[in-house]
């Protein structure tokens, strides 16, 4: 599995340095994980949905870029009724 992952990156980084503009133009966002198993100096990284070993560019992780922002509700007391009885004028 740890080959898997080092070599996903080589292939990635292979892919981007093969592409003119797109190395520098890539976000690369750290990907935070309870275990490192890339090699020393590099640490997990997201680049277009997949996680590989790299260095990131970006000082924010993906998940926290795509968490939607949460809508606040507003909550309306209702007002204190008055008692009102059958056939008096005024109350509703």
């Amino acid at each position: 599995m740890r080959f898997q992952r080092v070599l996903s990156a080589a292939v990635v980084a292979t892919i981007l340095g093969a592409v003119p503009g797109m190395a520098m133009d890539a976000k690369i966002y750290p990907y935070h994980a309870k275990q490192n198993f890339c090699p020393a100096g590099l640490q997990p990284v997201t680049l277009g949905g997949v996680i590989c070993c790299g260095t990131p560019n970006q000082s924010v992780s993906y998940q926290s870029v795509m968490q939607h922002p949460a809508q606040t509700r507003s909550h309306r007391v209702a007002s204190a009724r008055a008692d009102c009885p059958v056939g008096v004028k005024g109350c509703r």
